[in-house]
């Protein structure tokens, strides 16, 4: 059965580097730079973009990467590629897909969202999902005052690329409607099922005594902190093409997703037990029909296959249970594969025939 899913798996995949093959070329035999643009009020953008400066061995945490520093950039396709980062993350854990984009011609910026990075964890869930939208645009914005790399690129449509919260990102300026109070009558109704969706990295359900305790507790706190049924929604028109990687969808209204406003890509993992598909990205799916599109379905994959590099997990912890490969998948190939893919989806949108 696991290598029946692993070859669905590679088929579904296969078909997106076929479409790529139908694509105009965009490859460029060139190296990945590396900018940081500061961020009003904190933080640092992240950008990568082409570059021929020779590239030198960078360490960021546990991860070792390469790119060249402060390179000269150079023209590539004229597109941009924001990537909105998960809950607590970094850029570094999107490397590998910002090479791949960067390896077709586009231009990367990764913003920092405020509260909810791996630097300030502090204001996680509905409060930054508020915001996130607002700073991809700010990002737009401080690429097209950089001198270095506003002459290289054409602003007028731009992708965006999220997992989880980062696709919680991607879906609103898709068009979609959430609300604090959708999260919560999710919470309240299915926090046994989907408990972590709804806690986050706190704690976990064992199994145990303690668990009827805990989900008790974190329903008194969703229901006293979430009590707003205020619609948030958000839309950028410089922004022309969205994916979204197993994102936390359950608190948007699945109306509001019909008529996505612009292309809008979905990646299923199928053993993701952080946000279970059912409840997130099996439930967009089931709204959008046939208006998106599934780029990619990882029977084997979970929560964790939107980093690249993986980071290493403590193990036995709440992060190693979440977010680590299950047993069977196979990263080193559906990885490189799934970031053609969305490349190719890219390429497609934003730059045509």
């Amino acid at each position: 059965m696991a290598t029946q899913r692993a070859w669905t798996t590679i088929l579904t995949l296969a078909g997106g580097l076929l479409l790529g093959l139908c694509l105009p070329s965009t490859a460029l035999a060139s190296g990945m730079g590396m900018i940081r643009l500061v961020q009003d009020g904190g933080g640092t953008t992240t950008v990568f973009y082409p570059s021929a400066a020779s590239e030198a061995p960078v360490s960021q945490g546990p991860f070792r990467l390469s790119w060249a520093d402060d390179g000269a950039p150079q023209p590539g396709n004229g597109r941009l590629i924001v990537i909105s980062h998960g809950s607590g993350g970094s850029p570094w854990v999107h490397a590998d897909l910002a090479r791949t984009l960067v390896q077709r011609g586009f231009v990367v910026a990764l913003p920092q969202h405020a509260g909810d990075n791996f630097i300030d964890p502090s204001e996680p869930g509905p409060a930054s999902w508020k915001r996130r939208p607002l700073e991809v645009g700010q990002a737009i914005d401080r690429v097209a005052l950089d001198p270095r790399l506003s002459p290289l690129l054409r602003l007028d449509a731009v992708g965006v690329f999220g997992g989880s919260a980062g696709g919680h990102t991607a879906l609103s300026l898709a068009g979609g409607e959430w609300s604090p109070a959708r999260f919560r009558d999710h919470c309240l109704q299915h926090i046994a099922e989907d408990f972590s969706s709804c806690v986050g990295f706190a704690m976990r359900l064992r199994g145990d005594g303690l668990d009827r305790l805990k989900i008790a507790l974190a329903k008194l706190i969703i229901r006293w902190r979430f009590d707003d049924d205020t619609p948030q929604r958000h839309t950028d028109p410089r922004v022309q093409a969205v994916v979204a990687m197993v994102p936390f969808a359950a608190d948007f209204a699945p109306a509001s997703l019909e008529n996505p406003v612009v292309p809008l890509g979905l990646i299923v993992a199928e053993q993701d037990v952080n946000q279970l598909p059912a409840f997130h990205v099996k439930a967009v799916q089931a709204a959008c029909a046939p208006r998106c599109r599934v780029l990619a379905d990882l029977a084997d994959g979970g929560h964790g296959a939107m980093l690249s590099p993986l980071p290493p997990f403590e193990p036995g912890s709440i992060a190693d249970r979440l977010l680590s490969d299950p047993p069977g998948f196979d990263r080193e190939t559906l990885i490189p594969a799934l970031h053609e893919t969305v490349a190719d989806f890219f390429v497609q949108k934003l730059l045509g025939p």
